[in-house]
């Protein structure tokens, strides 16, 4: 198997045998439901979809309630594809899948929406240093971008010129995760580092060892 979907649950630290402080995230990652099987016949592609996490039947629509009927389940809020596979992991339409599909030390990618921190300048988005000097003259340009373009030529701003924006709330992917321990009663792993987004943000765990 490919991989779970999740939820951040908070940051902490554990310490090895050394003594040495490390910092890990917890995640609660399933039980996830197999909602779909895609086959090359069919779909032209082969995955299996993933459901997670309880939605209320008043908030799905008839479209969804049928899908999930078919799978034997109850409707889910986070519905998600996988498509690699290990020899002898193919999973069944209704299947339920946890944690045990990890194994402590393994490498795995957990990506999410990172945290929306709204309109920002340059200095805060792209790491401009700003003017960098008080005097002289200047009074009025401490953070601001500079130039963003000639005049004459080419007489436009060039694509993709970095200025003030939207800032977070975007896909982000964190690669070689280790996962330095699973709680299975409790659906938890602990995995090195931070991943992205808040708490009880939802995650795709993918692991490719």
């Amino acid at each position: 198997m490919s991989g779970l979907l999740g939820k951040k649950i908070g940051m902490t630290s554990i310490y090895d045998d050394a003594g040495k402080a490390i910092p890990v995230t917890v995640i609660e990652a399933g039980p996830c439901v197999v909602t779909q099987v895609r086959t090359i016949e069919k779909d032209g592609y082969s995955a299996i979809q993933l459901g997670f996490d309880e939605k209320k039947v008043k908030n799905t629509s008839k479209a969804e309630q049928g899908h999930f009927a078919k799978a034997g389940t109850t409707p889910k809020k986070l519905v998600r594809e996988f498509s690699r596979f290990e020899e002898g992991h193919r999973k069944q339409l209704g299947e339920t899948l946890t944690v045990d599909v990890f194994m402590e030390g393994e490498f795995v990618d957990v990506s999410g929406i990172s945290k929306g921190k709204g309109f920002q300048g340059v200095v805060k988005r792209h790491h401009f240093n700003g003017v960098g000097q008080a005097t002289h003259g200047q009074h009025n340009r401490l953070r601001k971008p500079g130039s963003i373009g000639a005049c004459a030529y080419p007489s436009r701003v060039f694509k993709g010129l970095r200025m003030a924006g939207q800032m977070g709330n975007k896909k982000v992917k964190v690669t070689n995760l280790q996962i330095m321990k699973i709680v299975p009663e409790k659906n938890l792993i602990v995995v090195k580092g931070a991943v992205p987004g808040h708490n009880n943000g939802y995650l795709k765990i993918e692991r490719w060892s």
